[in-house]
């Protein structure tokens, strides 16, 4: 048995991976591709990366591993490393396996689970829905009821070493102290005099949809159905949306079923961008700060819902699959082992709202952006609102009274102007549901604690070039100097295209 005081450093990590076969799902999603990336360039060596996607035959998963893991900007490095040669150790490294965590035995056929069973060292869970607004159903069977299938299939696995599930920090809720890292019990939830049954919310789901199957629209029903109660159940229970419910969920499940098998759950606060290697700036889909930067460069946005003084937990994704990579070497065999560890930066070096502001004034100002006819567009300041009744204040007198008066002339008009009014309310709509939504993250009050990660950053020898590779300390990090030179662009380049 390993002391927690062992020390870490690169070539113990590399060693670790070599001859190794992990399995890893969501490898589609942004930290996927980083990880898989990352495990292959540092070893080489490693026996082979079994991929999990969601695919009808092994000709598309294939299909769908080479266009959206492989085929991607990020492993430009790796490419341009093997030359010619990239190809062939990607075919022998690489093994994409159609299926999906959704379903028992994660949708693969019985003799292909066997083999597995026998060659899987590590598996990696990182297969989540993040929308914070999915229906609930959908969220239950990814966030959830895919956690129960893992930990059924991982108990198959005769040499498992490891189970890294990855979260989120949010599944805090809205807490405003300092918050620790520890696991979420059975039954607990975060509004006092509830009690969280997750059988009972599966088979609430069950119940909702055979009475709207009894009517005539059910599909179309089903789904606003679900996304509304997903939203309702949340905040039943103290969550402010779906998203971070159903993951505090799986939490909860992999509690109660993972047994002795060595666990360690990564909850990173907001990924941005990455830092430094293999392609700093490079980032994939719109994170919750992004639409302030993409609003900006498009001009589109004169407000936003932000107090500039307080903090944003953000990480970059590079160092949270650092830490995953070291916090993986870590606890690996140790049985019965379950650790929770904070990937964030609010105790260790806090970034203000301010600090990204004043990067992007900063980024627009010495580059402005130009016009379809070549003009200069103007950088203009932005007015943030600190307060969302100050925000419901402001849309109700700026754009709900003219939609009302529209509404009238309409109608007045005989409908002239009706495609207009929908076309106007629905992009109302759709901004108060977005910060109701993300209002909460916003206003985010609480801190989160890292010290079980701080523990294992004293273990990691930073003395090489090497060790540096795998350094997720945010205390590196100049806020500043990242948003202005690498996130910004970055988020400009990747998501902006």
């Amino acid at each position: 048995m390993k002391t927690m005081m062992d020390s870490m450093d690169a070539a113990r990590i590399i060693g670790y991976l070599k001859g190794k076969s992990v399995l890893i799902t969501g490898s589609t999603g942004f930290l996927g591709k980083i990880l898989v990336e990352k495990i292959l360039r540092v070893q080489p060596d490693v026996n082979k990366i079994y991929l999990l996607v969601r695919a009808i035959d092994a000709p598309s998963a294939k299909q769908r591993v080479q266009q959206e893991v492989i085929g991607t900007e990020l492993f430009g490095l790796l490419r341009e490393k093997h030359g010619n040669g990239f190809q062939q150790f990607i075919e022998e490294k690489i093994v994409p396996l159609a299926g999906d965590i959704m379903y028992e035995s994660l949708g693969l056929e019985a003799p292909r689970v066997e083999e597995l069973a026998k060659e899987i060292d590590v598996i990696v869970n990182i297969a989540a829905t993040t929308n914070f607004y999915e229906r609930y159903d959908v969220s239950l069977d990814v966030n959830v009821i895919g956690v129960k299938h893992l930990c059924q299939f991982a108990k198959q696995c005769a040499k498992l070493k490891m189970l890294l599930h990855v979260s989120t920090a949010y599944v805090s809720g809205d807490r405003e102290e300092l918050i620790l890292e520890k696991p979420i019990k059975a039954g607990e939830s975060l509004r006092k005099s509830t009690s969280l049954d997750i059988d009972a919310e599966l088979q609430l789901v069950r119940d909702v949809k055979k009475e709207l199957n009894a009517s005539d629209d059910a599909q179309k029903m089903e789904r606003k159905a679900m996304k509304e109660l997903g939203l309702q159940r949340a905040r039943h229970f103290g969550w402010s949306n779906t998203y971070v419910f159903t993951k505090a969920m799986g939490e909860i499940l992999l509690g109660q079923l993972r047994g002795d098998i060595p666990v360690v759950i990564m909850r990173p606060s907001i990924i941005t961008s990455v830092r430094a290697d293999p392609l700093p700036g490079w980032m994939q889909g719109t994170r919750t700060i992004d639409t302030l930067i993409i609003g900006y460069a498009k001009q589109n946005l004169s407000c936003f819902l932000a107090d500039l003084n307080m903090v944003m937990d953000v990480i970059p994704g590079d160092m949270v699959v650092n830490a995953m990579i070291v916090a993986m070497v870590a606890h690996s065999e140790e049985r019965g082992a379950q650790v929770v560890y904070h990937a964030t930066s609010s105790l260790r070096n806090p970034a203000t709202y301010s600090v990204l502001y004043e990067s992007g004034w900063r980024h627009f100002t010495e580059n402005p952006r130009v016009g379809k006819n070549g003009e200069v567009i103007p950088t203009r300041g932005m007015y943030f609102f600190t307060t969302i009744a100050w925000f419901h204040l402001y849309m109700i007198l700026t754009y709900k009274l003219p939609l009302e008066i529209l509404h009238l002339v309409n109608l007045l008009l005989c409908g002239l102007f009706s495609r207009l009014y929908n076309d106007l309310n629905r992009k109302y709509k759709f901004v108060m549901h977005l910060v109701d939504v993300y209002g909460p993250f916003a206003f985010f009050k609480g801190c989160f604690d890292d010290m079980n990660l701080e523990q294992l950053r004293l273990r990691m020898s930073m003395k090489t070039p090497e060790d540096l590779r795998f350094n997720f300390d945010p205390k590196t990090i100049d806020w500043d100097d990242y948003f202005y030179r690498i996130h910004i662009p970055g988020v400009l380049k990747y998501v902006c295209k």
